[in-house]
């Protein structure tokens, strides 16, 4: 692999190219060398293990994983970028479009190039638009990441991290969570991107517990969590009374011992299973 090139090199290949940054793709290239080497650092690769990196750009992030050991499949929707990191990179295997096929699938292309059996990873500066689309998606396939380390908006991290009660605590931190510790690693300035971004940055680490949700309980987990969130400042009685009757709500939050006037922003995953595994009463 060779050294990497200088930036003024890229900034003519660039220009060349007729590049310029799209905000839609969010193309914000991390500069710095220390931070892209800490976040290669932060996966915790191990030599030959299968690591997908989304949005590789111009290849910085990309050749710190290789020298990780990585086998690595980089997905990048940006042609012209493809050409210029693979003119100084060789390893990958590069895969040209959007990383998924619509906001519940990802694409054909990169689900055949990942591994079937064998433990793999993310680790990626994701674009913003994608991150929270992309990290659910995957977190739902048969055979999910084993671990996950993304740069991201440092909103959506406190998201993916977020604790019950806090403002963050929502659907995005609960379907991470439910197969998933969550930990946020360290904070990226903007001035180490270009071009600057408008918003903070961070790295957040995900990694797959040891034992996760049966995919049936996963599934009606996150199905109740999306409707009872969608109005999270209510009362558990009001919302879960007109998705399960208001006489079986009440029955349901007796026997677990809480008031009603609970909310679902409150409670923990724990609390939130044992509310979806209550059985509804029959009507009297």
């Amino acid at each position: 692999m060779s050294e990497r090139p200088s930036w003024q090199h890229f900034q003519e290949q660039l220009r060349e190219a007729g590049f310029r940054p799209s905000r839609r793709f969010g193309q914000n290239f991390l500069l710095d060398e220390n931070m892209l080497e800490a976040i290669a650092r932060d996966a915790r690769i191990t030599p030959g293990q299968t690591v997908l990196e989304v949005g590789p750009g111009l290849g910085f992030l990309t050749r710190h994983l290789l020298e990780c050991g990585a086998h690595l499949v980089c997905a990048e929707i940006d042609e012209r970028l493809l050409e210029i990191a693979r003119s100084w990179i060789e390893g990958p295997e590069w895969v040209h479009g959007d990383v998924l096929a619509g906001k519940h699938r990802l694409a054909p292309a990169v689900a055949a190039a990942l591994p079937a059996h064998s433990d793999w990873q993310l680790v990626s500066n994701l674009p913003y638009s994608v991150a929270a689309p992309l990290l659910g998606v995957l977190a739902d396939l048969e055979h999910p990441p084993s671990g996950m380390t993304v740069l991201v908006q440092r909103e959506v991290a406190e998201r993916i991290a977020g604790r019950p009660g806090s403002s963050d605590w929502g659907l995005l931190s609960i379907v991470l969570q439910c197969d998933y510790t969550a930990e946020l690693v360290r904070h990226v300035p903007p001035q180490l991107f270009w071009p600057r971004p408008e918003v903070d940055s961070s790295v957040v680490r995900l990694v797959r517990k040891p034992d996760p949700l049966p995919r049936a309980l996963r599934t009606e987990l996150i199905e109740l969590c999306a409707r009872l969130f969608q109005r999270r400042r209510q009362t558990l009685g009001r919302v879960l009374g007109e998705i399960r009757g208001r006489e079986a709500a009440l029955s349901s939050l007796a026997a677990l011992g809480w008031e009603p006037s609970r909310r679902a922003e409150e409670l923990d995953l724990r609390e939130l299973l044992d509310l979806c595994k209550r059985p509804i009463p029959p009507p009297a």
